[in-house]
């Protein structure tokens, strides 16, 4: 009984607070209605869904045959969206947006469970406030937001995502503006070290700090936004905590860790996810270098053809060099540099038609030589969104009810492709169908997979910014069918289909350094997703 007494008294006390806190901001509001207007928009997805996305059915190693992936072919979740302005002026705002989820139906940890009473899924996504200076045309936001670099054609390789930042943007003229940003996605990470030889202070030279400029020029039927962006990278700033295996390293010798939006232990330096490498070594270099820069060019003054081009360049300077085995020979060991640099180009062509928008699009990005001494030639990446496909890549909802089926924040780095689409057909009111094929290849060196740790190390980094590791000799093709029904103004039920088929080079891959056995396989998936949106 006193158990039973005390949850009570807990579970009032809790709903007095909830309804003091409510009438707080009820009085908080109507006391500033007059000088503050408050607008509310959101977003709420449920969806159910089939499908494996794991590109490996079963592995034989020294633990035996067992399946790659274990998870649900069945899956139903949900996630809120809530955005909140608070807008004073056209020259004063401020906006915080809210995202409760994902919540995997059934699972305990993230509220989806009987009683439904999660406690980690509320995040604060977007936080930050928007100014003009006085009487001039510069305006300002400051706080976290989402940045997204310049691009067309398949989304940005390089950077898309929600990060600290204060953005300034000035327009000069109705064609012509400049924004210059100020970014520091990691900072305050780094727990410190002790050793032997070295004792490393905590919080110590352990951010990333990334300065941009862009020039938008918006003309009739034509624009152009050359944009650069330089970086410095602390070197303690991916040192310590590994995003994928959860608790805090120890090892002096490994380094990296991920974020929501990236995972920069893969996509800034030359480590591979699949190398059998010792990680990094101690570097003097207080911080290094990282530099990008863009070119996206769009045509539309010829209607009803529209024409992008997108050019990239990356670069991220050494921080470390590390060790890694060649196959089968632990006495031939090469030493490895940790610096990243490579391009990418993608491009697209559209023709609108009465019933839709036939397309051809396609992209090339620079891959590794098979020299691992003089680091990587894949273009590095922050926070990429490709979406040119959407099972591999970020288009149509970019959400699924599974994790495990989640649309792949892509770079493009290390691969080609070429893709046919016919866009927005439509044959019934309300009713509209995207129908899209990729050809995907690989431009890395085959001599690169003597580096690798697994023989199914082309699929380590399947759920990461840069993709399945491809060499020349590989090959995927991707099928999409995406469906969506109007079903009111504000609610819409989105029917996505895709297919993967598996060409990776058996041959190939048999040369990874250890002498493992796989069972590669196909990826699929079906998804209804209903998303009412304000």
């Amino acid at each position: 009984m006193e158990s039973k007494e005390r949850k009570t008294l807990v579970r009032l006390k809790k709903q007095c607070m909830v309804a003091l806190l409510a009438a707080g901001m009820l009085l908080g509001a109507a006391h500033g209605a007059k000088a503050i207007d408050f607008k509310v928009a959101g977003e709420w997805l449920v969806g159910f869904g089939v499908g494996d996305s794991s590109l490996v059915d079963k592995v034989r190693n020294d633990t035996g045959k067992h399946k790659a992936d274990t998870d649900d072919i069945f899956a139903a979740g949900q996630r809120v969206r809530l955005q909140l302005d608070a807008v004073a002026s056209e020259a004063l705002s401020g906006t915080v947006f809210f995202e409760i989820g994902d919540q995997t139906w059934g699972k305990a940890d993230d509220g989806g469970a009987l009683g439904a009473d999660g406690n980690s899924i509320i995040k604060v996504k977007n936080a930050y406030i928007d100014w003009a200076v006085p009487q001039t045309d510069l305006k300002l936001r400051m706080g976290l937001q989402a940045v997204a670099m310049p691009n067309v054609a398949g989304g940005s390789a390089v950077m898309d995502g929600d990060v600290a930042a204060v953005a300034a943007s000035y327009q000069f003229n109705e064609n012509v503006s400049l924004t210059a940003l100020w970014m520091r996605p990691v900072n305050d990470n780094y727990e410190g070290r002790f050793s032997t030889d070295e004792v490393r202070q905590a919080n110590y030279l352990d951010n990333i700090d990334l300065f941009a400029l862009s020039l938008p020029m918006n003309f009739d039927g034509f624009s152009i936004t050359p944009w650069v962006m330089y970086g410095m990278q602390g070197k303690n700033a991916l040192d310590g905590y590994d995003g994928y295996h959860s608790p805090w390293n120890n090892n002096p010798d490994e380094a990296g860790w991920g974020t929501a939006d990236g995972a920069l232990n893969y996509t800034l330096n030359g480590l591979y996810p699949g190398f059998a490498a010792d990680g990094l070594s101690k570097t003097g270099k207080a911080y290094g270098s990282m530099l990008w820069a863009g070119l996206p060019i769009a045509i539309t003054a010829l209607d009803p053809w529209n024409f992008e081009l997108d050019l990239n360049y990356g670069y991220v300077e050494a921080m470390g060099r590390f060790d890694v085995m060649k196959r089968l020979n632990p006495n031939d060991v090469r030493r490895g540099s940790s610096e990243r640099q490579g391009w990418l180009a993608k491009a697209l062509v559209e023709y609108k038609m009465d019933w839709g928008t036939p397309g051809l699009f396609g992209w090339y990005g620079s891959g590794d030589d098979g020299n691992v001494k003089n680091g990587s030639e894949r273009m590095p990446s922050v926070a990429a969104s490709g979406n040119f496909t959407s099972f591999m890549g970020d288009g149509n909802l970019a959400w699924a009810p599974n994790g495990d089926w989640y649309d792949r924040d892509l770079s493009y780095s290390g691969t080609w492709g070429i893709g046919l689409q016919v866009k927005d057909m439509s044959f019934l009111e309300d009713l509209t169908h995207t129908f899209r094929v990729a050809y995907w290849g690989g431009t890395n060196a085959p001599s690169m997979v003597k580096y690798m740790g697994s023989a199914t190390a082309w699929s380590d980094s399947y759920g990461t910014n840069d993709g399945p590791y491809m060499t020349t000799n590989d090959g995927l093709l991707e099928f999409n069918l995406v469906n969506a029904w109007q079903i009111y103004e504000n609610l819409q039920a989105n029917l996505e289909l895709g297919y993967m088929i598996n060409m990776m080079d058996d041959d190939t891959w048999k040369k990874s350094w250890m002498v493992d056995s796989y069972q590669k396989q196909d990826a699929w998936k079906a998804q209804l997703v209903f998303a009412y949106s304000f």
